[in-house]
């Protein structure tokens, strides 16, 4: 056989198994298509390996190794011998996004009450899937430097030595694998998943991305904050959506003792049943404080289906309550008392009855003697404020998010129920 037949082989090898793999290609994104749509994803994902592996494979089967003289046949045995792992691997990784992206997708659109199991199912898959990814990355990796003859000796005298270099490894990968453990444990012990809504360290947000090093928080205000996983395992945090997403949001009222407060309650259900946003489970209205300053403070529990839903519609109603008070009960705007006193001919009377008394004296004196009053607050806007914030975004003061406080007021024993 000729040099030149030889190669002409070679070439019609390479090109006979790119078109077997191009006609295998448009006959699952076409006809079988139809009958299974996962097929023409798949073949579109892992097209570009199969094409690689297969030039690789078939250049490695038609070479002529007799043509090749000297170094030149060891070093082309060696460059396609990597060329197969790495085609294989990166095939093997094509094949297996494309078989899980499918399954992954569907489960970001449970909702209801199977949502909570199928952001638990989603990271689990997520986290094995990269684990999966790397151990076979480094798999190949391996695999191809134990083709060079230096290394592969190097391989043998650490693996008889095997005892030492484990334990240099282990303690200089400690942070790393302490990171990787704790993504383990906080995916498979569920408490931590995709999409979660957690506070820690006064930090609100929803969980974006959980690796095998870092958890991502998308903040409300669309920031990313980035912990490493081992926060989560050694800090205490608040997760809001354990068990389910449904939350009640609290709406608090300063004002004045002579507040309606059966017509507030009466009409913050009115509103309710309006509002697209209230899930039509729980709702509560209730004075729950009286303060030393002449008010008193009222607080609105309102259930919603998720936190968005929640913060929105605690803004709803405090919106609606405060201009109802202002419109419809405007002496209910909290005012501040400032005391009183008797005042007799201009001036006080002292406690024994002699006479004025030197306060007295001195409040004539300059015409400004105290009497019975009260002192404006700034009107209803100045009453109405959220300390403590469940939905963990921003106050009413427009600072950042808060953290539910945990000294705060206890649940009613009884809410009203629609």
């Amino acid at each position: 056989m000729s040099a030149l037949w030889a190669w002409v082989v070679l070439a019609g090898v390479v090109a006979t198994s790119a078109i077997v793999v191009e006609a295998g290609r448009r006959l699952l994104a076409g006809r079988l298509a139809h009958r299974w749509p996962g097929a023409g994803r798949v073949a579109r994902r892992v097209a570009a390996p199969a094409f690689a592996f297969a030039a690789v494979v078939s250049a490695n089967a038609a070479m002529p190794y007799q043509l090749l003289h000297g170094q030149a046949d060891g070093a082309v045995r060696h460059a396609l011998r990597i060329a197969a792992i790495g085609a294989t691997t990166w095939l093997v990784l094509r094949i297996g996004y494309a078989l899980s992206d499918p399954p992954l997708e569907r489960l970001m659109h449970i909702e209801g009450e199977r949502n909570r199991r199928a952001r638990r199912a989603r990271t689990q898959m997520l986290l094995v899937r990269r684990i999966t990814a790397v151990v076979i990355v480094i798999l190949a990796v391996g695999a191809a430097l134990f083709t060079f003859p230096s290394v592969r000796a190097i391989g043998a005298g650490v693996l008889a030595s095997a005892g030492v270099a484990g334990l240099v490894v282990g303690i200089a990968a400690r942070p790393t694998l302490g990171n990787l453990l704790a993504g383990l444990q906080l995916a498979f012990s569920d408490a931590l998943r995709l999409d979660d809504i957690v506070v820690t360290q006064g930090t609100w947000g929803r969980v974006e991305e959980l690796t095998l090093s870092y958890v991502v928080l998308r903040l409300w205000d669309d920031r990313r904050m980035i912990f490493p996983v081992s926060h989560f395992t050694e800090q205490p945090f608040e997760n809001w959506t354990r068990h389910s997403s449904r939350l009640l949001g609290s709406v608090e009222l300063h004002v004045d003792w002579t507040v309606p407060v059966d017509e507030l309650r009466a009409e913050l259900y009115s509103a309710l049943q309006d509002n697209p946003l209230w899930d039509r489970r729980e709702w509560v209205l209730q004075l729950v404080e009286t303060r030393p300053n002449g008010l008193v403070t009222l607080r609105a529990l309102v259930s919603a289906a998720d936190s968005a839903s929640t913060w929105d519609l605690r803004c709803d109603v405090r919106e609606h309550l405060v201009a109802y008070i202002r419109d419809h009960y405007p002496h209910a705007i909290p005012r501040f008392r400032v005391g009183e006193e008797q005042v007799s001919g201009g001036a006080a009377a002292s406690p024994d009855g002699a006479g004025p008394s030197a306060d007295g004296a001195a409040s004539s004196a300059d015409g400004s003697a105290p009497g019975r009053g009260s002192q404006a607050a700034g009107g209803a806007s100045a009453g109405v404020n959220a300390p403590e914030d469940p939905d963990g975004a921003p106050d009413d003061s427009g600072g950042a998010p808060t953290a539910r406080r945990g000294d705060g007021p206890a649940p009613p024993k009884s809410l009203r129920r629609a």
